[in-house]
């Protein structure tokens, strides 16, 4: 008998079906904000505008998600956390993330900020450099 295949998570936290799949489903919720902040890496590298609209702080949240289907993310790092774990209402994610698309490639290099809203954690905004 074959075992099915294991697709990884772009994110890059293993399988797909243990990592961000849960929450890009909305299965549940992150518990930090480093772990909402891979759940919209991926969902931008699957093109799922609903969760990074779902996932944004609607003080700051656009019309409309940036998600660019002719862009293709292809790895994630990242490089820095404060704060954001379970039993905090703020967090930042300082991470670097690789793409190309039909301009060549590039990188986004942001930190970001999140906070908790109503028990949930909202990306709010970020500084790219």
């Amino acid at each position: 008998m074959t075992r099915p295949a294991v697709s990884p998570c772009p994110c890059g936290g293993g399988p797909y079906a243990e990592c961000c799949e849960l929450l890009l489903d909305g299965a549940r919720q992150a518990l930090t904000a480093e772990e909402l902040m891979r759940s919209r890496y991926t969902a931008y590298a699957r093109h799922d505008a609903d969760h990074v609209f779902r996932t944004w702080h609607p003080r700051t949240r656009p019309d409309s998600p940036p998600v660019d289907p002719e862009v293709v993310w292809t790895d994630l790092r990242v490089i820095r956390v404060e704060a954001g774990g379970p039993e905090d209402d703020t967090g930042t994610v300082e991470f670097l993330a690789r793409h190309t698309g039909p301009h060549g490639s590039g990188e986004l290099h942001e930190v970001s900020r999140f906070a908790r809203r109503a028990g949930r954690w909202c990306y709010v905004d970020g500084d790219a450099g």
